[in-house]
């Protein structure tokens, strides 16, 4: 059973497209290379062979008719001129050898034949050794032995610059290969990468519309995409805020309505009312902008005395909210934004808890992170996440004291996000909340 999940576990197939491309081309184009040569290799190799026996028999047949003709006494000194290389003629009956040859041995032996003819009678020996070398005897007319010896050369010799252009080939080929899947590979990433920094409400480079004609669409059709998410959130805060103002107006007449009626249960229940309408229209608008948080123009501020004087205007109401520690450091952010994502998070721990604390530090990264402590009942860990999402409330009441809106957090995360940091909850040790905001 551990050698089949073993098994299961290994991937030799790569994830990535390019790899993917780049094998796929490099082994094809490496196969059409292998079979070219083969092809090459063969055709040479057949006509070759058949140069070397052409040229063999010509030569035999001339040389035995030179040597027949010539007298006994003058034939050794003809022997170097017509020694080939690759045979030699012997005068006398040569070296005792075996029938038994290689298939290249009966070719040669064929072609010799061929070349003499019915004229001498021949005989084909073997010689032990490599198992190539071939012995050819005949007696010529006057009587006299002579031998054929032969020690047959490679067919095709290999060059000894052919392994380093093979290599060379093969470096050519990855390179090549490798450039193809680059520039096929990179309109993707571009894509991706320009997907994943999607943000309409930010000034961030359009994607390039260059390139070939099917990237040039793709990019026009994402920075289209990319325009009319823009016009569709700004639709959106439009809408909020018509609503908005539309609303205020008969809000506003109504609870002058019911302060001048007379005092009662029902009058105050409708009081109440009123002013949990007039919150909600208020908190839906600020959500839809605080995707907009980047309206506000960045400016530098010292954190630590930023943090201190929030928490003196809590105090100053009577909030018990403290400054753990702090850090004194400037850092370029948009203020508001800011103040308005820790009030959001003081008010949720103070509802909470009636405590807040605030911690400045400094992480491993140089990013600063403040972070708003409580000792509530914190949050189970399967709804951290969940809590950022809007309307989200653990508690479902639409009491303000209990349930809420659930959009605080939500504008929270969201404001972070607008101004370039992040949010995150955690749960305490020994019990609380801790929401954590990043800002580099």
């Amino acid at each position: 059973m551990s050698d089949v999940s073993g098994f299961r576990g290994f991937r030799p197939w790569p994830r990535s497209l390019g790899s993917r491309l780049f094998l796929i081309l490099l082994a094809g184009l490496m196969i059409a290379q292998g079979l070219t040569f083969s092809v090459q290799f063969v055709e040479r190799y057949i006509s070759a062979k058949t140069v070397m026996l052409n040229t063999l028999e010509s030569d035999v047949a001339t040389s035995i008719a030179v040597l027949d003709r010539l007298p006994a006494a003058e034939r050794a000194d003809w022997l170097d001129r017509l020694d080939r290389g690759t045979y030699r003629f012997v005068l006398g009956p040569g070296l005792p050898g075996v029938p038994d040859m290689t298939e290249q041995g009966r070719q040669i032996a064929g072609r010799i034949q061929d070349a003499v003819g019915k004229r001498f009678p021949l005989s084909f020996v073997s010689i032990p050794g490599d198992g190539k070398r071939l012995q050819a005897h005949l007696t010529l007319s006057d009587g006299n032995p002579l031998t054929i010896d032969v020690n047959p050369a490679p067919i095709m010799p290999m060059a000894v610059w052919l392994p380093f252009v093979l290599l060379l080939q093969l470096g050519l080929l990855i390179l090549c290969t490798w450039l193809v899947v680059r520039q096929a590979i990179r309109p993707l990433v571009n894509l991706a990468n320009a997907a994943d920094a999607l943000d309409p409400n930010k000034k961030t480079p359009r994607l390039a519309e260059a390139g070939p004609s099917e990237v040039a669409h793709a990019a026009r059709a994402f920075n289209a995409m990319r325009d009319r998410i823009a016009h569709y959130l700004e639709e959106r805060v439009q809408i909020l805020a018509a609503i908005s103002h539309d609303l205020q107006t008969p809000i506003t007449r109504m609870k002058l309505r019911a302060e001048i009626a007379e005092d009662s249960a029902e009058k105050e229940k409708l009081v109440q009312d009123l002013a949990e309408i007039e919150r909600l229209v208020h908190e839906g608008v600020a959500y839809a902008r605080s995707a907009h948080g980047n309206t506000e123009k960045p400016s530098r501020i010292d954190i630590g005395s930023f943090v201190e004087s929030l928490a003196y205007d809590y105090q100053d109401t009577g909030k018990a909210v403290m400054v753990a520690d702090k850090i004194d450091g400037a850092v370029v952010t948009r203020p508001h934004a800011l103040r308005r994502i820790l009030t959001n998070l003081i008010d949720n721990a103070l509802k909470f808890t009636g405590t807040a604390e605030i911690s400045v530090q400094k992480d491993g990264t140089g990013a600063i992170l403040i972070k708003v402590l409580d000792r509530g009942p914190g949050i189970p860990a399967d709804q951290l996440d969940a809590v950022m999402q809007p309307f989200f409330r653990l508690e479902q009441s639409r009491s303000r004291g209990t349930g809420g809106t659930g959009l605080g957090l939500a504008i929270a995360g969201q404001l972070a996000q607008a101004i370039g940091g992040s949010l995150t909850l955690r749960n305490r040790e020994g019990g609380g909340l801790s929401a954590e905001i990043s800002i580099r």
